[in-house]
């Protein structure tokens, strides 16, 4: 064999071997990311809801902010004794 030739099996024997080192080290790969793939997440309550950094000032000059899953404010705190529209008298239970 000349030595052009040589080098051509020698180019292609190298690439049919890295192709399928390649193809041996994705499928063995536990870690693999297949394109459309949905992140893996950690698990918890919310089920991994983040929620914006806003905060609502309540009536009686506090804050509060969102809370997951719905990312909706955070009930605002009723001061104790507080007479309702309905005539009764709340004691400060936070109705949560």
């Amino acid at each position: 064999m000349s030595f052009m030739m040589k080098n051509k099996t020698f180019v292609i024997v190298f690439l049919v071997i890295i192709f399928a080192l390649g193809i041996f080290l994705y499928m063995n790969n536990p870690e693999a990311t297949h394109y459309g793939a949905t992140p893996k997440t950690p698990s918890s309550p919310d089920n991994g809801v983040v929620c914006t950094m806003e905060a609502k000032l309540c009536p009686d000059g506090s804050y509060v902010g969102r809370i997951p899953p719905k990312c909706e404010f955070k009930a605002c705190p009723i001061p104790q004794d507080v007479k309702m529209e309905d005539g009764t008298v709340d004691k400060g239970e936070i109705p949560y």
